[in-house]
């Protein structure tokens, strides 16, 4: 009994100094850390001469639809913008770790895609597929080379959206079969037939939504069954039984969720998926409108990560840098389905985005690109974890080179977001200089996820702004 007595005490005290050791971190680490300051940058932003951000906001709210929103309590007004850096109307410089929501791969403005854009506009800028030119054909080649297995065929439009619309067509046309599964928490687009796809309530409108069905997400950090992926793949076999005729159109999936708050699917969940889905007659595609072109570094595409390969592959965003594109790329057997009709898009590889995509991917490969979101962000996703150790709010940091999410909760046991909180560092790391994204369902996951020219200097960056932000709370 005396025994015991003895090592509670001892267990209490030790808890006591462990507690104090914790506080005592907090209140050095607020007292003695200064405002970090943005790496140096060899460039002088262009003299503005143009509107201010109130009469700018002022326009948009009279003339632009009232559901666009805006980040920040007082909206940036962004007029320039050089590789990882954004420029306001005052010229103050700010990094920019979300690159425009995930588009923006080789950098703000990179010469040698502006000079591949100016040139061709200079010759033609508009024909259309019903005229041969080789900007649209050299590029489908190039991305198609890029391409494992037999996706050898690409179809090119204007946004993911878009990508994402067209496969799912293609699924239904190809398989015979209606129902399509995407995964909650999951976003595919905004238009009425992609917008069933989306599995996020504040990104739908009450409207019909199709022969589409949700199975529960594999997400390891909050996901009911962990990482098991088994157990996830579980729940597909059962609605496929269960809920449907037997056999389904097919499946679409990010393999991190991007507006989800950058979810990692559970490793091995893909290939156990798309085996059940090709045996119930469906087709299987992968949306690397955010995670393509090298973003996660170890891989081009984010489906490589799952050792899988799928029927369809959809993507946009950073496959222009910033230019309305996006593609389609998948098998022969599946594109003949779509000879059945005129398949057309107007805009669809038009000769500026066709050249300025082609040299995208150019710079990619000379810049080495891929390497690099491997070897910083590693380095990247190193730092955060030393910030979790330091810091309660920090529930999860998740991700692959340059796609990042940084989960922020109020209690790590029960995982409740941390809204408020997340909102008031958001707000923090602007006047720090730093632009991240926001993401999940409650808006409590920082995204991070800059060009693929940001460095270890700029990582270092945004990890001593956050670890300064959080320490101010």
């Amino acid at each position: 009994m005396a025994l015991q007595r003895s090592l509670l005490k001892r267990s209490v005290e030790a808890a006591k100094a462990k507690c104090l050791y914790n506080l005592s971190l907090r209140c050095f680490s607020s007292a003695t850390l200064t405002p970090p300051e943005l790496p140096p940058f060899d460039y002088e932003p262009k003299l503005y001469k143009g509107p201010l951000a109130d009469e700018v906001l002022e326009k948009r709210k009279k003339f632009l639809g009232s559901s666009l929103f805006y980040y920040y309590q007082k909206p940036l007004n962004i007029v320039e913008g050089k590789m990882q850096y954004l420029f306001d109307d005052s010229g103050k410089r700010y990094l920019d770790a979300f690159a425009g929501i995930v588009t923006v791969s080789c950098g703000h403005c990179h010469p040698e895609i502006l000079d591949a854009i100016i040139e061709q506009s200079k010759l033609l800028q508009h024909a259309t597929t019903i005229y041969l030119h080789h900007a649209i054909a050299d590029f489908a080649e190039a991305l198609a080379s890029k391409m494992p297995g037999n996706l050898k065929v690409v179809y090119f439009v204007n946004s993911g959206t878009e990508a994402n619309e067209l496969a799912m067509l293609m699924a239904r046309l190809y398989s015979g079969n209606l129902g399509m599964i995407a995964l909650r928490n999951a976003y595919h687009g905004g238009s009425s037939s992609t917008i069933g796809l989306t599995a996020l309530n504040t990104w739908k409108y009450s409207i019909p939504q199709g022969e589409i069905h949700h199975v529960i997400n594999p997400d390891p950090y909050r996901g009911v069954f962990g990482s098991d992926a088994n157990l996830y793949a579980k729940d597909i076999q059962d609605h496929i039984d269960y809920g449907s005729s037997g056999k389904v159109a097919g499946f679409i999936a990010e393999t991190i969720q991007g507006v989800g708050g950058a979810v990692e699917l559970a490793p091995g969940y893909l290939k156990l998926v798309y085996d059940i889905i090709r045996k119930a007659g469906g087709v299987c595609i992968a949306d690397e409108v955010q995670t393509g072109f090298g973003r996660t570094g170890n891989h081009f595409w984010g489906f490589e990560t799952q050792g899988v390969i799928p029927d369809i592959v959809t993507m946009a965003k950073g496959i222009g840098n910033g230019l309305p594109l996006g593609a389609v790329v998948t098998t022969p057997e599946i594109a003949n389905v779509m000879a059945q009709k005129i398949q057309f898009n107007t805009f669809g590889g038009n000769p500026v985005c066709s050249s300025g995509g082609l040299a995208v991917l150019r710079v990619l490969d000379k810049e080495k690109r891929q390497k690099h979101c491997a070897d910083v962000g590693s380095h990247l996703i190193g730092r955060l974890r030393e910030l979790q150790q330091r810091h309660e709010i920090i529930g999860d940091v998740r991700g692959r080179g340059l796609m990042v999410g940084l989960e922020l909760v109020a209690d790590r046991k029960e995982k409740t977001p941390a809204k408020a909180e997340t909102a008031v560092l958001f707000e923090k790391l602007r006047e720090l200089g730093v632009l991240v994204g926001k993401g999940g369902l409650h808006g409590n996951v920082f995204r991070i996820k800059p060009p693929m020219c940001f460095t270890k200097d700029d990582a270092d960056f945004v990890v001593d702004a956050l670890d300064y932000a959080i320490s101010k709370l």
